[in-house]
């Protein structure tokens, strides 16, 4: 459903935003943004279980594995444009955004940008253990709080091993990113704008006490494309625990879009003749 493509860079070397490896062949790239606390090596699994038709591309953001001695950033407003700016380059082809958690707003403000912006939109939009961006409703406000109390939230979510929890040199490495990546959602406020074009896919966990189907199903509001819900079995951290059910899933929706493209592409070329 792109407008329109941006030229590619003559080289992707090192560049410390984008993960992953090209796939020459790709017909489609998949931009993936983590949760909280996580980096790009969360989706390090995904390429191998992807057609090779889709180009997976992790973006990493500063604060965390390799960019571990970057300061990360604490405010939406800050973190977007920069993430824009490192994706420029390679919308060259069509693309898709998958985000979970944090990920899931980042990536649809994101794709709000590009659209508004730049003439650009993904194909599709996947917005996976998320509230809709218009529903705030954060009543305690994790970055703010004493380590204990972080820490036993964070025991109730099932994200962070145990073993990290108990480790003093690893919470003190862990705490201070999770703290401003907490900080980006409570304090993000959505600005209504005109909705995406492109279809939006959200998915969540059956047993994600923080965000219901209900919770998912707000999502319709911020596309004129095509939307639906998909739930899995599982915590808030279902993409972990049912990995393998999540990429097919992913790969099954991409497919969808690319052959709705194929045929409209075939169409008019008939017409045209």
């Amino acid at each position: 459903m792109s407008t329109g493509f941006i030229a590619s860079r003559s080289s992707h070397r090192a560049d410390p935003w984008i993960h992953g490896r090209p796939v020459p062949e790709a017909r489609v790239r998949l931009f993936c943004f983590p949760y909280s606390g996580a980096g790009a090596s969360v989706f390090r699994a995904w390429p191998g279980a992807l057609h090779p038709s889709m180009e997976v591309r992790p973006v990493q953001l500063p604060g965390r594995e390799h960019r571990l001695a970057e300061p990360a950033f604490r405010r939406m407003g800050d973190l977007v444009p920069a993430v824009v700016r490192a994706l420029l380059p390679y919308l060259d082809r069509p693309f898709a955004i998958f985000g979970h958690s944090l990920g899931a707003l980042v990536g649809f403000e994101v794709a709000r940008r590009l659209q508004a912006e730049h003439g650009v939109e993904p194909e599709l939009l996947f917005a996976s253990g998320h509230t809709a961006p218009h529903v705030n409703d954060h009543e305690t406000l994790l970055h703010s709080l004493p380590d204990g109390e972080l820490a036993q939230k964070l025991r109730e979510l099932n994200g962070t091993p145990e073993a990290v929890l108990q480790h003093e040199e690893l919470r003190r490495l862990l705490f201070p990113l999770l703290r401003a990546d907490f900080e980006i959602c409570e304090t993000y406020r959505y600005e209504p704008g005109e909705p995406l074009r492109c279809p939006i896919l959200a998915l969540g966990g059956l047993c994600d006490g923080d965000v219901s189907r209900e919770a998912l199903e707000e999502w319709r509001q911020h596309t004129l494309g095509t939307f639906e819900v998909r739930m899995f079995p599982g915590d808030h951290f279902f993409i972990n625990s049912c990995g393998p059910e999540v990429v097919r899933a992913v790969a099954r929706a991409l497919t969808l879009v690319r052959s709705g493209h194929d045929s409209e592409a075939t169409g008019a070329a008939a017409e045209g003749t």
